[in-house]
Parts: structure tokens; C-alpha cells; sequence
């Protein structure tokens, strides 16, 4: 079906005629009802069903179109915020500058918008903030302005239960025919209205393994500055997105390539710069390893994800202060400073903070297996993020003297085997390090003569 999609595509033409979409009717497309989540499509009807039009949009169509299943569907729609929580009880409008409502049908949450318009008003035009950012408030409009008003090309195609066509009005099936990512309008402009349109850019290319148009990818390298006018709390939303969407190693790739990186962990991006070698390639497994976990829908802590990200710029902090303070203030002291400097460019709620900072600090700790100790690490909440931290660092190319293999062992081990690699290590300690004695002064030496 997809093959009937993209040969349809190539005998029409590829813009639509005089502003118009080109539509593609139901068998000449892919997507199929079943693959849609009810709840959105009951939405739908009870919105066309009290007298407005609405459509499936957006990236929920995007993915179906190219046979993937999305997670979420978003709505748009002529009804107006209020009108909408008319018909939804389960509605609640948000937002300040552009008002959207969620609505609740049973454990889903959708997003419904009013089709948006374009900023005839030159007062909002030329409204800036003073590092460039474009402030404008968004205006309601009819489908045509509203699709001319998202983001990306591939992003601007509409779905509709009346007759189950597919509505483009950008050019966007093209696009999917030739993986582009390609922003809607001048690219310069669009990043200044919002800059995360830049993470977003990166997130979507990395996640449908797309290129990102040149004239689209230009503007990036000038002015990815204005990300540090986003909120810090927002900026970490953004994070979650880039790296727990499943295809976190080709979006740190391609963050690196257009050198947003800095923008999001600078401490990271200097210490990889510099030559971090280690830490650069510590982030590399990372990425792979959340990719793996997601993929095989098992849980994935942001916790982990700061740790393996900031460990570069740890590193490299306690190297500079361990010139003047002993090990365990150096490392004290660089965790703070981490942190605070990480802190300045996106938020870290608490209950991944915590966790990231014992999963350093554990990285101390397991070194030490004698005595008791060994079992009661066993035993704390946060040693298997640990322990699979440590067989990262191992894995990246670090040394460390098998200790990753001895903690894999000693998990698997029974009491009385475990009771004997902790006495072996014992034997090891004396065998690398023998003791050494002071030679005794004879009882009747002379005082010194100090």
C-alpha cells in the first residue's frame, strides 16, 4: 500500500493546485481505522457530530502513512477552545499565548487544537526579545493557514473520517517519499519564533532516519544561541523527547553534527571536545543501550541517561580540583559544581537528581568488596543502575581490573562462593601490596642528637 501511496505521488503534481490540497483518497493510501486509537476516532465524531470539522493531524498521521504506530493522535479543529470543552466534559483548556485542550477519554489524553492563522498584525510582527526571539501571540484561522502554521512538511497532513482521505497542503507525502525533513516557511524566522523548533528538528530526523533539508539545517548553527532563552524546566521535556523516543543514538549523532549538544550539556560538550575519549565513547553506549531497552520495552530511568551525559564534565572537574583538595573533596566539590552548571541550562527534578548523584557515587563504592561490605552494596536500591554504569565505563575502554566481571560473578554466586571471592580479594591485596615495616631501633640507641 505504501508503494500505491508513493506512485500516487509521483503522477500528480507536486504542488497542489491554487492553494488547495492534494488529497489522497482512501485507496490510494495506507492508513486504516484499525490502526487508529478508538478514543481519538469517538473524538472526532463528537466533534463533527455537534457541527465542526475535525481532523487527525500531525505526526499521528505521518507515522501511519509510513506504516509505523504512533503513540499519540492530535486533533484540529474549526470549534473553538470553549467549544470544545462544551462537548467534553473530561476537557481542560491550557496555555496563555495559544490556547489548546486536553481531552480525557478513558486512560488518553489527546491534544485538540483550533486550526490556527497567520500574524497579519505588524505590532506582533516585529516583536522581539532583545537576544532575537520572535514573540508572537497565535491567532485562530481556518485549515489552509493552520497547516501553513506547523512546524514541518511531513508534519502538515490531514486525515479525515468523512471520506478517509488524506489532506496535504505543504508538499509533505513528497517529503515522505523522499525522507526530507523540511521546515514550513523561512527556516531563520521559524527558529526564532520558537527555538525548540531546532531540537525538534534534530528529534525527527534521528527518530524517522530522514535528512534534514539544507536550507532547513543553515540557519542551525547561528542561531541554536537562542535555546538558552527557553526555560530550563521546558528543556528538559525536550531531552526526554530527544533520547527516550527509541532512537537516542542517531539523535545524539545528529546533535552533535549541528553542535547543539552545548546547548543542552555543555560541560559534556567541552570535555568531548577537549578529547575526552573515554567519556565520549561512555555516551555512546549509553545511547545505544537505552535504545536497546526501549525497543525491548523494559524501563529506562532519566536518572541513567543524566549520569552516563554529565560523567565527561564530572571527570574532568574533579581532574582540575584534585590538584588542590584531596579525592573525596575533589569529587564532592565537582559533583556540585555539575550540577549547578547543569542546572543553569535544563532543570533536574529531584527524584532523578538523587538517584543520578548515587549512581556516581556508587561508582566510589564498588571498589570495596572487603568485609561486609560487598553484600550490603548488593543490597542498596540503586546497584543495578550501578552496576550496569560500571559495565559501561568497562565497555567505553576504561580500566578498571575486572571488577565488572567480578560484581557480574559475585551476583551469581551462592553464599559459601561469595564468602571465598571476598577472602580472595583479601589475598590479592597482600600479594599486590606487601606490607612494609619499619626497621626497629636498637633499646639502647642514643638520642638523636636534634
Amino acid at each position: 500500500m505504501l508503494k500505491r501511496l508513493l506512485n500516487f505521488i509521483s503522477t500528480r503534481q507536486s504542488t497542489p493546485k491554487s492553494g488547495g490540497p492534494l488529497v489522497i483518497p482512501r485507496d490510494q493510501h495506507n492508513i486504516s481505522r484499525k490502526n487508529i486509537s478508538p478514543a481519538a476516532i469517538k473524538l472526532i465524531k463528537q466533534i463533527e457530530d455537534a457541527g465542526f470539522n475535525a481532523y487527525l493531524v500531525g505526526g499521528g498521521v505521518r507515522d501511519l502513512l509510513l506504516g509505523n504506530h504512533p503513540k499519540d493522535f492530535d486533533i484540529a479543529t474549526d470549534a473553538k477552545p470553549e467549544e470544545v470543552k462544551r462537548i467534553f466534559r473530561s476537557a481542560r483548556i491550557i496555555g496563555r499565548r495559544f490556547q489548546i485542550v486536553h481531552v480525557r477519554i478513558g486512560r488518553e489524553i489527546f491534544e485538540v487544537t483550533t486550526f490556527r492563522g497567520h500574524h497579519e498584525d505588524a505590532a506582533h510582527t516585529k516583536s522581539k526579545t532583545d537576544e532575537g526571539m520572535l514573540l508572537r501571540d497565535n491567532v485562530y484561522g481556518t485549515i489552509e493557514t493552520d497547516a501553513a502554521r506547523r512546524d514541518f512538511t511531513v508534519n502538515a497532513l490531514y486525515y479525515t473520517l468523512r471520506d478517509f482521505s488524506v489532506h496535504d497542503y505543504c508538499n509533505g507525502l513528497q517529503d515522505i517519499k523522499t525522507r526530507t525533513l523540511r521546515i514550513i516557511g523561512d527556516p531563520a524566522t521559524r527558529y526564532k519564533e520558537d527555538p525548540v523548533r531546532m531540537l525538534r528538528a534534530v528529534r525527527f530526523a534521528g527518530k524517522l532516519g530522514f535528512t534534514i533539508e539544507p536550507n532547513t539545517a543553515k540557519p542551525i548553527f547561528e542561531l541554536s544561541s537562542l535555546l538558552g532563552n527557553i526555560s530550563e524546566a521546558r528543556l528538559f521535556e525536550e531531552v526526554l523527547k530527544l533520547f527516550l523516543g527509541g532512537s537516542a543514538t542517531a539523535t545524539y549523532h545528529l546533535l552533535r553534527e549541528y553542535d547543539l549538544l552545548k546547548q543542552l550539556f555543555p560541560g559534556a560538550d567541552a570535555a568531548i571536545k577537549n578529547g575526552d575519549e573515554l567519556g565520549s565513547a561512555l555516551i555512546e553506549r549509553s545511547m545505544i543501550n537505552t535504545d536497546k531497552r526501549i525497543r525491548s520495552e523494559k524501563t529506562v530511568t532519566p536518572a541513567f541517561i543524566y549520569a552516563a551525559l554529565l560523567w565527561p564534565a564530572l571527570q574532568q572537574e574533579q581532574k582540575r580540583l584534585a590538584e588542590k583538595l584531596p579525592p573525596q573533596a575533589a569529587y564532592l566539590e565537582a559533583c556540585q559544581n555539575v550540577v549547578s552548571q547543569q542546572l543553569a541550562r535544563t532543570s533536574i527534578p529531584k527524584r532523578f537528581l538523587i538517584p543520578m548523584r548515587e549512581i556516581w557515587d556508587l561508582q566510589h563504592r564498588l571498589p570495596g568488596r572487603q568485609g561486609m561490605r560487598a553484600l550490603r552494596l548488593l543490597d542498596h536500591p540503586r546497584f543495578r543502575a550501578a552496576y550496569d554504569f560500571l559495565l559501561m565505563r568497562e565497555d567505553a575502554g576504561e580500566k578498571l581490573n575486572g571488577l565488572g566481571s567480578w560484581w557480574t560473578s559475585f551476583q551469581s554466586a551462592n553464599d559459601e562462593d561469595r564468602e571465598q571471592m571476598v577472602k580472595d580479594l583479601g589475598k590479592q591485596n597482600t600479594t599486590s601490596r606487601p606490607r612494609r615495616r619499619r626497621p626497629r631501633k636498637p633499646k639502647d640507641a642514643a638520642p638523636s642528637a636534634e
